[in-house]
This record gives C-alpha cells, structure tokens and sequence, in this order.
C-alpha cells in the first residue's frame, strides 16, 4: 500500500477515536476537496470538485467552492 494511502488511513482511525467532527482532505493532483463528517462514530465522505460549493456543518458560514480552495493549497 502506498505510504500517503496509509498515512491518510491512520489519521482517519486516529480521528474517529478523539471525536473530531470534521476534517477535509485537499488532493490537488486529483482536483478534489474530500469533506470528511463524522456520523454515528464512522466518517461519511463527499467529494468537491470544481465550482461546487463546500458545504461544511462546522463552518456553516463558510462560502468557497473547491476549486478557490485547490487554488490556495
């Protein structure tokens, strides 16, 4: 398994178990923002990509779309 992979997967484990909400992956050689929420103890992830609006229950107010946020990564 590739290392990133890995990394990405232990992280996830490690953040289901402190509780944390929310938390995003930003893959700029794929062009997506994944959104990862925590439901019922597991993660439940949607994609973003180009002009679509993040929608983030912790930052409601929040107003980019993936592609503002791929610009800045």
């Amino acid at each position: 398994m590739h290392f990133a992979r890995l990394k990405t997967i232990e992280k996830r484990q490690q953040y289901e178990q402190r509780g944390i909400r929310e938390y995003w992956i930003v893959d700029p050689q794929a062009r997506v923002v994944m959104l990862m929420v925590l439901v019922n103890g597991s993660y439940q992830a949607t994609e973003f990509t180009g002009n679509q609006q993040i929608i983030s229950r912790t930052f409601p107010e929040l107003k980019l779309t993936a592609e503002q946020v791929l610009e800045a990564a």
